[in-house]
């Protein structure tokens, strides 16, 4: 991973909604490194209604501690990384199953 000195947040965006239950909130942020690649990420889905654990993380794609990982409702595993962009359509197609699978 490049020294994070040479970083520069791209993308960070927070937005909150209202949901089935309570609030919730999605959050992206990204770092690239000086030829604007994707060195660093953090993709999250809280609904602190729904989980108690991870500060109510339900689901979350990081990629802090060096390793690819995935969240889901306090559980870590690793995931075979395919690029920043595989990774973000992943997750904001889980993101959007979980919303579905109990507003509907």
């Amino acid at each position: 991973m490049a020294r994070r000195d040479k970083l520069r947040k791209d993308t960070d965006y927070e937005t909150r909604f209202h949901c089935a239950g309570g609030i919730g909130t999605l959050r992206e942020e990204v770092w690239v490194n000086e030829k604007d690649e994707v060195v660093r990420y953090n993709l999250a889905l809280v609904l602190a209604h729904r989980s108690k654990v991870d500060k109510g993380r339900v689901l979350g794609y990081d990629n802090a501690h060096g390793i690819h990982e995935r969240h889901f409702m306090g559980e870590v595993t690793v995931f075979p990384y395919r690029g920043f962009p595989a990774t973000a359509k992943r997750f904001y197609r889980e993101a959007e199953e979980i919303r579905r699978s109990y507003e509907d």
